[in-house]
């Protein structure tokens, strides 16, 4: 029983990790409601940054812990499962059609923020240096690209129809807003050490590498609150927030979490991972390319089921890699 308590814990982390980044956005938005702050700046901000705390709590955890393998391999997977699996579900449940600017802007926005991670963590092939490494100062940098990009979604947000659907609709009282906000905390911290735990035991046992479990079940775990996301907003024909969602989250991912994990600590940079990288960019050169087929600005059906048919064949290459 002792040698399976990880794998408890890591699959009840990863239950109290979404359960915590809910209590965060309903406690972090009702205290923002207090203080008039509008529904659609709490949907840029704190409901954008709720969907992916997930994958920050536990980067932060693991970097820190220097198990860089699943931190690097968190936002990647997540990244490749958010256009692939997320996408492909919601096209199933109802064809997505975007706006101009997601298409222009903001897939092409999310195709450089990996084209600039793959630059900054390759410095053995661009410096002649005997490692790679994401430093400090490439967090800084992709922090400073964040900001960025926090700047131009206030400037689009109140053209997308749909945003305020997703901020919790309740307001509570200050005590019970702090509570919530405190609880949440606590279990995205709690639910990110146990899936972290889990996943360095789980590698260790089966001779797996860590990039590996971070690339498939920390990165689909963390995943979780993109996929019920963007899946409620296509039932709800909400498809620019839908669309929105994933490719927000991507870029939030490697220019928020990688940007305060590398912070925190310099992520080592493994050479296997650069295959990971073009299977993000793939995936984000086959999102902008369904953009023109079939229908005009619209991810249809057998997109969907193409996508899902692309990830299925990285996950079995992933097995195979091992």
């Amino acid at each position: 029983m002792a040698n399976a308590l990880p794998y408890v814990l890591m699959v009840v982390g990863f239950v109290v990790l979404i359960k915590g980044a809910d209590f965060l956005v309903e406690g972090a938005s009702s205290i923002a409601r207090r203080f008039n702050v509008s529904d659609l700046v709490i949907g840029l901000t704190v409901v954008a940054f709720g969907t992916s705390t997930p994958e920050l709590f536990v980067n932060i955890i693991a970097s820190a812990q220097g198990n860089t393998g699943i931190a690097i391999g968190n936002v990647l997977g997540s990244n490749i499962s958010n256009i692939l699996l997320i996408l492909g579900v919601s096209a199933l449940i109802c064809p997505l059609t975007v706006g101009p600017g997601t298409v222009w802007k903001e897939i092409p926005l999310s195709l450089l923020a990996v084209v600039v991670l793959a630059i900054v963590a390759n410095d053995h092939l661009l410096d002649h240096r005997g490692f790679s490494e994401i430093s400090r100062t490439d967090g800084l940098v992709f922090l400073s690209f964040f900001a960025v990009f926090m700047y131009y979604s206030i400037g689009i947000a109140k053209k997308i129809e749909g945003m305020d659907d997703h901020v919790p609709a309740q307001e509570h009282g200050m005590l019970k807003s702090t509570f919530l906000l405190l609880g949440g905390l606590i279990g995205l911290a709690l639910g990110g050490q146990w899936i972290v735990d889990g996943a360095v035991t789980m590698a260790s046992k089966f001779g797996m590498s860590q990039s590996l479990v971070g690339l498939t079940i920390v990165a689909v775990g963390t995943s979780l609150p993109e996929l019920a996301t963007s899946a409620m907003a296509a039932y709800k024909k909400n498809v620019e927030i839908a669309v929105g969602n994933v490719v927000g989250s991507n870029i939030f991912n490697i220019f928020f979490v990688l940007g305060i994990s590398a912070t925190i600590k310099p992520l080592p940079f493994q050479v296997i991972n650069n295959m990971d990288i073009g299977v993000v960019v793939f995936a984000s050169v086959v999102l902008f390319a369904s953009m023109f087929t079939g229908r005009k600005r619209a991810l249809d059906r057998w997109e969907g089921v193409l996508l899902l048919f692309f990830y299925g064949g990285y996950i079995i290459y992933l097995v195979i890699r091992g």
